[in-house]
């Protein structure tokens, strides 16, 4: 018995999509020690980053006077322009955590200082007007 021609191709477009479905699935969020750990990772690259701009303005600068050095038709500096600034050493502080009832979680947002202001009943003043 032989195939459609077209049921070969559908068949391969219904798989691809099932894979699909199943890698675009939702995950639950992190737990707080990974999110920690993800945050203390992020802040570590950043100093990583500054680290290695640091070693490259140091080598530029280097460059850069050999080069005046070395060539006697080279312009002296105009300006010292900025200087490297080191990062010093990697140092991570995380942030405190709010309590829970700081964050408003359990309060409502404001407190009734005075009853309401009107004598109008509750139902009547939801209730659709026509």
């Amino acid at each position: 018995m032989t195939m459609h021609p077209f049921i070969r191709p559908l068949l391969l477009a219904l798989c691809a999509a099932c894979a699909c479905s199943a890698a675009l699935a939702k995950l639950p969020p992190p737990a707080p020690e990974a999110a920690a750990k993800a945050a203390e990772a992020a802040a570590k690259a950043a100093w990583a980053g500054k680290v290695d701009n640091y070693k490259l303005c140091q080598s530029q600068d280097r460059v850069a006077a050999h080069y005046r050095k070395t060539n006697t038709a080279a312009k002296p500096a105009a300006s010292a322009g900025a200087s490297c600034t080191e990062p010093g050493p990697f140092a991570y502080t995380p942030p405190a955590a709010k309590p829970i009832e700081a964050a408003g979680a359990h309060s409502p947002p404001g407190t009734a200082s005075s009853p309401p202001s009107t004598q109008t009943p509750s139902a009547a003043a939801s209730a659709p007007k026509s």
